[in-house]
């Protein structure tokens, strides 16, 4: 599981293990800088903001073509898409500047933010929260299509088969849909958009209203897809090879340059 659920809400886990990092630093700085209140409370929060802003922009950077399509989604901060080594190398030039004029100091706080950097990036590798994969191939499930024929989602074509769990009442979902439309015109790609628990008329009037238009748009009024994969929320997007076996999964928001990751560009 890379994401759980607190309410109606999705946290993924590399947000949460970014969270327990800056803990440790906060509480390292706080024992071992000898900082003053303002100081730190200056230091601590330029910071966050830099690793922030630096990963985020070096990210940018090496996804540009997929940001030159979309420009406005460079400010969708709450989107995957930050690089590490990017917001490390902010947060020093930060506190180089901050600490200058404490040389110990400066050197102290290079340390702690190499070691929670190191932390975070132990973390996301080992992800020590996910536990195992719900699945790794393509279930064996039929669904049926919006004008009631059955679809077996092993026989979706396709050198890469990307399924997505959504609802017209959830607001990441509704996002993204303009981009997987997209995505579905491209060769060798199929794209099977599983509403989950909602009926007919309103899966319809709502791909209408917006003009979308799918290869595969499925209904899943039982839910049972979400229950096979073991989601814990929505959007859920899955990616499948040709043979069916799972190659990426992501909960919560997709990004374009994070597909366009997934599936090369063609």
């Amino acid at each position: 599981m890379d994401a759980f659920s607190i309410g109606p809400f999705l946290v993924s886990l590399p947000r949460v293990y970014a969270l327990f990092a800056a803990l440790m630093l906060l509480v390292a700085s706080l024992v071992l800088l000898g900082l003053s209140r303002h100081r730190h409370v200056w230091w601590f929060n330029g910071t966050l903001i830099s690793w922030l802003l630096g990963a985020r922009l070096g990210h940018v950077l090496i996804h540009a073509d997929s940001y030159a399509q979309a420009p406005l989604d460079i400010l969708k901060f709450w989107q995957p898409g930050y690089h590490g080594l990017w917001g490390l190398l902010a947060a020093a030039i930060w506190t180089a500047w901050a600490l200058r004029h404490h040389f110990l100091r400066l050197m102290g706080g290079i340390v702690l933010l190499v070691g929670c950097s190191a932390l975070w990036l132990v973390l996301v590798t080992l992800k020590p929260l996910a536990g195992e994969m719900a699945l790794d191939t393509m279930p064996e499930l039929t669904l049926e299509n919006l004008e009631g024929e059955s679809v077996a989602l092993r026989d979706l074509p396709g050198e890469h088969v990307l399924i997505n769990l959504w609802a017209t009442w959830c607001p990441p979902c509704l996002r993204e849909m303009p981009l997987l439309e997209e995505i579905d015109t491209r060769d060798g790609v199929s794209v099977a958009v599983v509403n989950q628990g909602e009926e007919l008329l309103q899966v319809v009037r709502y791909l209408d209203e917006q003009g979308l238009t799918f290869s595969y748009p499925l209904l899943d009024p039982q839910q049972q897809l979400m229950a096979l994969v073991e989601s814990p929320g929505l959007p859920t997007t899955l990616l499948f090879d040709g043979e069916g076996r799972l190659r990426e999964r992501h909960v919560g928001e997709l990004s374009r340059a994070q597909l366009e990751g997934w599936l090369g560009k063609q």
